[in-house]
């Protein structure tokens, strides 16, 4: 089984698959989510010191914080989710 994976910033990616949302870390509500997910040791920070630009939400309750824009990550997993063509088959 292959897996598509998303490119989340500084050569750090998640399996596509696994994604729940992606969203922007400027509310209030993405804040306590992020702080939350630091106390109980689910919180991944891909920023390399950078400024986080995205928070994604995994299927496993991980948060992982990205420095790439929200925008950005949306299109990325639009593409990773994409069904791949197969090769046809020569004769």
């Amino acid at each position: 089984m292959e897996q598509n994976l998303l490119n989340i910033g500084f050569g750090s990616t998640v399996v596509a698959e696994r994604v729940i949302a992606i969203v922007s870390p400027n509310s209030a509500p993405m804040k306590r989510l992020k702080d939350e997910a630091k106390e109980k040791n689910f919180l991944i920070d891909a920023t390399h010191g950078r400024r986080t630009r995205s928070i994604i939400i995994m299927d496993s309750n991980h948060v992982v914080l990205s420095a790439i824009q929200a925008e950005t990550m949306s299109q990325r997993l639009a593409t990773a989710k994409e069904p791949k063509e197969e090769p046809h088959e020569r004769r």
